[in-house]
């Protein structure tokens, strides 16, 4: 849909819009945004879906931000873009229009109008808004259909796995008509294992393991022959990928293995606005995605549903131990396994781990949330971009926070945009202390940590972005931990002028090493960090600098008597 009651720009938009989507769209333009909004209702009210909504700021009688906004309200996943002519943003009220759209969500981005045929500046920003539109819509079929019980906590498991590989695929009940019809043409019966997995091919896959999963979508879960490798790398988040794309871009054989999912804390994030050269903003999903193809053509090699459990040295490097008891050695380790989210220690909600109660952003329960009551704990940006993605199904969010601010721990934009979205609300100095349910979440108890005083809400769904573990137990004890378990590395090894005494070199450790020769340490999980996509970034590309330095010296550093 496109408005603006400029007739001239309005058939250059259409006659752009026609010929390059006209076949599989069907195109709808308005000189009035109050028509353009009736209509929007009358679509939702069909059924139909709405892929990309643009409309002009000056219109009369409605402005294009708020037909923006209630485009959001009644087509949540469409994307919205407010359309301007070439050097617009010089004037002031235009600019003031985009800067509070954005804060405030009403729109995804700016677009510029089309003067040229083809105007291709104009389509490059279509087509990455229908591309954003097609990944977050539910679609009829996909790559993989699971089928499952709606809350069970291994449905959740396969969904969000999938969804944080970018795997597209579609979930139905197997509660449900479609989903009986699902199982019945699969083969499978009434009391079979769920969840089942229908691969578009015909595959299926009752109940299947991670591994299982991952390879009917095409990612290797199994070693290669070689075992030998220059630098391997463990876990794929932003600085595991990002390590892996320079070592691999200069010529090192190296290794990335991944327990979980592409990209980390950072690929369960909806939305990433603040992370360099994404002006709309980018999810964690894709952009882990990104950084994975890169790497992989760069000649990295990866290994997924792989986890390590051990660690030694042996001669020229270290041997990386496995699950399943396979080893790989390397002539360097680059930890960059990251961290969890932290439990709250109650047990009927932990015993409702993925029937309601989730660890981290689940992406994949937003449409089963459609105009429920949630709520999200914590106070950081990974926590508001989950209320932020949530906002667009559920009927109202909370955002549960301990202290009594969001300014130390969330970037303005983000408290900014939180202010201004009329379906989320922000506790502060809350806590939750019970939770009921009866098989899935159904309530909440909350404490006011300021007066003690005590609330009973109902909850269809609890999202918990609080604290950190990192992923160090299987570490040998020569590696320096701080009390939390994160890992020291470089100058935080020099206690009282002296390196630690578990340091065996005469050499002193490289920025980013540990206390065990040859083995690095990057991103959330070393002391000290910044939990920052942009910060895990940079240190992927600096320890690939440090790694070359090690690798390239023609002599081993001389051990400590």
């Amino acid at each position: 849909m496109a408005v603006d009651d400029n007739a001239g720009a309005l058939q250059r938009i259409r006659a752009e819009l026609d010929r390059r989507y006209g076949d599989d769209y069907r195109i709808v333009c308005h000189r009035s945004a109050v028509a353009a909004a009736d209509e929007l209702v009358a679509l939702r009210d069909a059924g139909d879906d709405v892929a990309l909504v643009l409309a002009d700021q000056w219109t009369p009688g409605l402005a294009g931000t708020a037909l923006l906004a209630r485009a959001r309200q009644l087509h949540p996943v469409a994307r919205r873009g407010l359309l301007i002519e070439w050097g617009g943003w010089a004037d002031r009220a235009t600019a003031d229009a985009i800067f509070e759209g954005m804060a405030r969500g009403e729109m995804d981005y700016y677009v510029i109008k089309p003067e040229l045929t083809p105007d291709e500046f104009f389509h490059r920003t279509v087509v990455e808004f229908l591309h954003e539109w097609s990944r977050l819509r539910a679609r009829s079929t996909s790559e993989i259909t699971v089928v499952g019980e709606e809350w069970a906590p291994r449905t959740h498991e396969l969904r969000t796995l999938l969804s944080r590989n970018g795997v597209p695929h579609v979930f139905a009940s197997s509660d449900s008509e479609a989903g009986q019809r699902l199982l019945e043409r699969a083969g499978r019966r009434r009391g079979d294992s769920l969840p089942v997995a229908l691969v578009r091919g015909g595959e299926v896959l009752a109940d299947p393991t991670r591994a299982q999963l991952a390879a009917a979508f095409g990612v290797s879960t199994q070693l290669e022959e070689d075992r030998e490798y220059d630098v391997a790398i463990v876990g794929a988040g932003p600085g595991g990928l990002t390590a892996a794309v320079y070592a691999a871009s200069e010529g090192l054989r190296t290794l990335v293995v991944e327990r979980e999912s592409l990209g980390g804390q950072a690929g369960a994030s909806s939305l990433i606005r603040n992370y360099l050269g994404f002006a709309r903003g980018i999810s964690g999903a894709e952009l882990a995605q990104r950084a994975y193809q890169q790497a992989w053509v760069f000649g990295a090699r990866f290994l997924m549903m792989g986890e390590a459990t051990g660690l030694s040295p042996v001669e020229e490097g270290l041997r990386l131990e496995l699950a399943g008891g396979e080893s790989v050695t390397a002539r360097a380790v680059i930890l960059a396994s990251g961290v969890s989210y932290r439990r709250l220690g109650i047990p009927e909600l932990d015993g409702l781990a993925g029937a309601g109660v989730y660890f981290g952003a689940s992406v994949a329960e937003g449409q089963a949330l459609a105009g429920q009551p949630v709520y999200v704990v914590g106070g950081g940006n990974s926590a508001g971009q989950a209320a932020l993605h949530l906002a667009r199904q559920a009927c109202n969010v909370t955002l549960l926070v301990r202290r009594d601010t969001l300014a130390e721990t969330m970037s303005a934009y983000l408290r900014d945009t939180l202010d201004a979205t009329q379906n989320i609300s922000v506790r502060l100095s809350t806590e939750v202390v019970a939770g009921d349910g009866d098989g899935r979440l159904r309530g909440l108890t909350l404490r006011d940590r300021a007066s003690g005083e005590t609330e009973k809400v109902r909850a269809s769904a609890l999202f918990l972005l609080i604290g950190a573990k990192p992923h160090v137990d299987w570490l040998p004890d020569e590696v320096e931990r701080d009390s939390g378990g994160y890992v020291f590395t470089g100058s935080a090894l020099v206690q009282d002028g002296s390196v630690v005494p578990t340091w065996p070199l005469e050499r002193s450790p490289l920025g980013l090493e540990t206390s065990m020769p040859r083995l690095f340490a990057i991103g959330d999980v070393r002391h000290g960090s910044v939990s920052r996509v942009a910060s895990a970034v940079g240190e992927g590309s600096i320890v690939a600098q440090q790694l070359h330095r090690l690798l390239a010296a023609p002599v081993p550093a001389k051990a400590r008597s």
